[in-house]
């Protein structure tokens, strides 16, 4: 049986989507023919490349603001080939991709949304409106749909017309064999308190506050942030004003390797996004044993315990915030059950594929 997995962007890219499909496709590819068709804007990585036993084919893509993916030669592509995959597994709502596969279904649509409902900055969420009737097609044409968090699943069920009964709750999962020898890791660690932020830099993830709190935290703190993406001239503006940008360390295209020691050495986990469906890198964070701090916003509300996991409430108050940091710092991290192996989701993907087919 032949897959293809569509999405905005792929690897070399980073982000919740990419690890996602990455992670699904390479244990699918086990037991299917798999395909990863996705969007190149710079038309400078490979067309077409082989990746641990699966396929992936790249379309040119206007991307503006690294947002929308529109590729009418995926279109194309797809409105030729579309027959010849048993299933189409459609990822994120809130970039076009999806939509070419809707609209171009021959045979059965698989639709994992990952959405949460407002679009990443003022202009992207002016057009969100607009786009509503547009996205709605790609849940009308679904023969079912994946959601990864309580609270994305009822915002589907909100926002548009979907039958519940095709609507199916399978969270993002966890490599649990990298972090096999983690405590080995945190041994190595330097005396410095790092305070770690893992996703793209955009306004809505809310690091303006982690670096506020930095600029109020002692000289033995120092953050860590591992991404890209178009905010991050004015985090290096806003360190710059408040005299902390000696104390910030930036870093992106790090191997899965250095990115599992960078969670394992954090003293604290910080992420104040306003908009997640999930939370892969809070996910990450406690699989390497380190506390996390997060906004009680969205799908990340869902991980506060209280115990491993403390929630900041919108508008921030930075000062608790900062205060927060400290009195998280040491604190053990216990055993949660919301940590699922990718295989564990994979073999629920499966049985929905089956159920489809």
């Amino acid at each position: 049986m032949k897959i293809a997995q569509v999405c905005p962007r792929f690897l070399p890219h980073v982000g919740g989507v990419e690890t996602h499909v990455y992670e699904v496709s390479k244990r699918l590819v086990k037991e299917f023919d798999v395909e990863v068709l996705t969007t190149d804007p710079t038309g400078e990585l490979a067309k077409i490349e082989e990746i641990e036993g699966f396929t992936v084919r790249r379309f040119k893509s206007l991307a503006p603001s690294d947002s929308y993916y529109l590729s009418p030669s995926l279109h194309r592509y797809l409105k030729r080939t579309s027959g010849e995959y048993s299933i189409i597994h459609a990822h994120s709502y809130h970039a076009f991709p999806a939509l070419h596969a809707a609209m171009t279904k021959r045979n059965k649509l698989i639709f994992t949304p990952h959405y949460h409902g407002k679009g990443h900055s003022l202009v992207r969420n002016l057009l969100h409106k607009p786009y509503k009737p547009l996205g709605s097609k790609i849940f009308d044409k679904a023969d079912a749909v994946i959601c990864v968090s309580e609270y994305e699943k009822n915002l589907v069920l909100k926002n548009f017309n979907v039958d519940k009964r095709i609507v199916h709750l399978i969270p993002n999962g966890v490599n649990l064999d990298e972090f096999k020898d983690i405590e080995k890791i945190k041994e190595s660690k330097e005396s410095n308190k790092v305070i770690l932020y893992v996703g793209r830099l955009e306004k809505y993830k809310g690091l303006d506050y982690v670096i506020e709190a930095l600029a109020r935290l002692g000289s033995e703190f120092i953050l860590e942030i591992v991404g890209k993406g178009p905010y991050k001239q004015n985090i290096v503006k806003l360190a710059n004003k408040l005299g902390v940008l000696n104390r910030i360390r930036f870093y992106q295209d790090l191997s899965r390797r250095e990115l599992i020691e960078k969670y394992a050495k954090a003293d604290v986990f910080v992420l104040l996004s306003k908009h997640e469906a999930y939370g892969l890198a809070v996910a990450e964070a406690l699989a390497a044993k380190t506390p996390c701090i997060v906004a009680n916003e969205a799908a990340l509300r869902e991980w506060v315990d209280d115990k491993s996991v403390f929630g900041v409430d919108y508008p921030v108050n930075v000062e608790k915030l900062t205060e927060l940091i400290k009195n998280v710092v040491g604190k053990e991290v216990a055993k949660n059950n919301k940590l699922v192996s990718w295989e564990d989701v994979v073999a629920q993907i499966k049985r929905v594929y089956r159920d489809v087919l």
